[in-house]
């Protein structure tokens, strides 16, 4: 996406970015460091490969963080990359349309024959090669055994009863996975994603600054947040804090238990680290 300079010439994000970096002086590598990224990071935000970043929320991030480190507007620069995802819904009556192609048609049906020929053929040879097999006479049964007149017949054992004190497995069904409630306060912007035990999606999108929401699931809890200093997070009334589980780019991925025990859960979208 570009924009008008104040001369008229259009100036996309990553002309804007480059000659911001340029003009304080600094390599890709210089402002890698300074931002703490991968070099690859910064040259796909100058050459506005945005879909190489992984999630919008990571790329607008980066986008935030490389425009203050280097003097630019992140304002105009949120905006104009708001506005490339914007894409234009293709033209139907520009795809291509293949001609139907007859010369397979008529070549399909020798070819059929072809090898119908060749399965009558194999299946004959292979009836007439047959060896004749010779009838052998069954084996003679044994004489059954005469059974004694005053033989009682013979009767399946009754269960013996359990012995005392001995465990009898138990029949009842397993216990049902505890019910948490989550509590989330937005102080600012940030992306969310919470899925519970069995897999069920309780929240997920961009949630605006002063919005709470409150959600209930089977424990442990997976909670992915964009801009995890921003969000407040209490697992039934007690707070719960990510601490050191935060990644330098702002972001946290999260397993909760029903007790408020929070571990880091592997991240299931790359980004710049």
């Amino acid at each position: 996406m570009t924009a008008e300079g104040g001369g008229g010439e259009q100036r996309g994000i990553g002309t804007r970015l480059r000659a911001a970096r340029d003009k304080r002086g600094l390599t890709l590598l210089q402002a890698a460091e300074r931002l703490h990224l991968d070099v690859r990071v910064v040259q796909a935000l100058e050459t506005e490969e945005f879909a190489a970043l992984g999630a919008d929320v990571y790329v607008r991030g980066h986008l935030r963080r490389y425009a203050e480190a280097v003097g630019e507007s992140p304002l105009e620069l949120q905006e104009l990359y708001s506005q490339s995802r914007r894409a234009a819904p293709p033209d139907l009556t520009r795809i291509p349309r293949g001609e139907p192609e007859n010369r397979g048609s008529r070549l399909l049906l020798p070819a059929v024959l072809l090898v119908v020929g060749f399965a009558v053929a194999g299946l004959l040879w292979w009836l007439l090669t047959l060896p004749g097999e010779k009838a052998r006479p069954l084996p003679a049964l044994p004489a059954a055994r005469p059974q004694a007149a005053n033989s009682a017949p013979e009767t399946e054992s009754a269960p013996q009863p359990a012995a005392p004190g001995a465990t009898v497995p138990s029949t009842t069904p397993a216990a049902s996975a505890p019910q948490a409630r989550l509590d989330l306060t937005f102080s600012a912007p940030s992306w969310v994603e919470v899925s519970d035990r069995e897999g069920r999606h309780l929240l997920h999108g961009l949630i605006e600054a002063g919005s709470t929401r409150t959600l209930t699931g089977s424990a442990p809890l997976l909670v992915v947040l964009g801009n995890a200093q921003a969000v407040a997070l209490q697992l039934n009334g007690q707070a719960v804090l990510p601490g050191s589980l935060v990644r330098r780019d702002g972001s946290a991925h999260l397993l909760i238990d029903a007790a408020g025990r929070v571990s880091a859960a592997a991240p299931r979208l790359a980004h710049g680290e």
